[in-house]
């Protein structure tokens, strides 16, 4: 195991220390050190992978050093057209150090939405012409070695993490001005949509949590397609669901998948017929992969609903405002509620029993598109 301290010292020491990325479960740790030890300007959480490369991109032409670019591997379909694109050899020819979390690395027991991603991540490097290590404990050698490669190829480098490689790194809890949990607010809307109401949750633990309040009240999990991967897309999944029903479809986001792909929010009001209802859960960072901070409490995101196109937006942090929101959502065209909650969960929380595509078969029965 890796001493994440030190790690992250011997970057600095290269003049490695402009970071830049999209938080991961299995980089926590070094991101935690990163967050609590770098200025607010050389750690940037960025929206997506892309955006990450972009920046990343920016920074090397305006200084000539190499930002560090940490991400996990799903992220990597994000940065595929800024890789290829923009700081390709063919292209601009941009270096920058890639830090990728290998979740679903074969042999290694993971969750069903890191599977495919874990088999393909070194060949996808390979396919883009991208050298790599897989991070090892001569960590030092390997780092010399990919400074190295930059200064002489003026290409990006990848450094591969595997589950357990770097020390416990605790990052500090910001203090909240809010007292409702995540599970509080989540088990307020399953308790005034309506039986008859489908959900469409974001990644991560909003949708473990509602597995687990379905779970606890004995019901069945057909009515919720829980998005246990494609951050950011949740809204999409949730639009193109309510245009093939008439029954209300209600999309339970997250900020960092709001943020993560934001422009999204513009299509979904523009085509959403009145079953679509759309709800924002905002604690402020990247919780299920180690309380990272989004910009969620830095942004106007009501108003930015606005300007989408949604025609009312309300605001939430108590489950009976959750209760009164509801209720207005579900009597009106293009409405929208934002929930504040602190950052938190319970730490027995559970994973869904049932594969992703038991629960779309589950819920194309409901829909009646497959005989049961």
């Amino acid at each position: 195991m890796i001493n994440t301290e030190e790690f992250f010292s011997y970057l600095k020491k290269k003049d490695l220390d402009f970071f830049v990325g999209v938080p991961d479960s299995l980089l926590k740790n070094i991101c935690a050190c990163i967050k609590m030890s770098s200025d607010e300007s050389n750690n940037i959480i960025a929206a997506n992978e892309g955006n990450a490369i972009g920046i990343a991109s920016g920074y090397h032409i305006s200084t000539g050093k190499f930002g560090v670019v940490y991400m996990q591997n799903s992220g990597q379909g994000n940065a595929v057209n800024p890789l290829l694109s923009l700081v390709d050899e063919d292209v601009y020819r941009i270096p920058m150090l890639l830090l990728i979390g290998w979740r679903g690395e074969p042999g290694v027991k993971d969750e069903p939405q890191h599977v495919k991603q874990g088999k393909v991540t070194l060949s996808l490097l390979e396919t883009m012409g991208i050298d790599y290590l897989i991070l090892e404990d001569d960590y030092k050698t390997q780092i010399d070695y990919c400074y190295k490669y930059m200064s002489e190829n003026s290409k990006p480098v990848a450094l591969i993490v595997r589950k357990g490689c770097f020390s416990e790194y605790k990052i500090s809890k910001p203090d909240s001005e809010y007292t409702m949990l995540r599970e509080e607010a989540l088990d307020g809307i399953i308790s005034n949509i309506g039986s008859d109401a489908f959900v469409v949750s974001t990644t991560g633990k909003t949708s473990r949590e509602i597995f687990e309040i379905r779970e606890r009240r004995n019901e069945g999990h057909e009515h919720d397609f829980l998005t246990v991967g494609s951050m950011g897309h949740t809204a999409s999944i949730a639009l193109g669901m309510s245009l093939g029903t008439e029954k209300d479809v209600f999309c339970v986001d997250g900020d960092g998948s709001f943020i993560m792909h934001m422009g999204g929010m513009g299509i979904a009001a523009k085509y959403a017929k009145e079953n679509y209802k759309y709800i924002l859960i905002n604690n402020g960072v990247h919780e299920s992969v180690g309380g990272q901070p989004t910009v969620g409490f830095d942004i106007d995101i009501k108003s930015i609903l606005f300007a989408c196109g949604f025609k009312n937006v309300y605001t939430a942090s108590t489950k009976n405002e959750v209760e009164q929101g509801i209720d207005k959502l579900k009597r009106e065209k293009l409405g929208a509620l934002i929930i504040y909650t602190k950052q938190g969960s319970r730490d027995d929380l559970g994973r869904p029993t049932i594969t992703p595509e038991q629960n779309k078969i589950n819920m194309m029965k409901i829909f009646g598109n497959i005989n049961a």
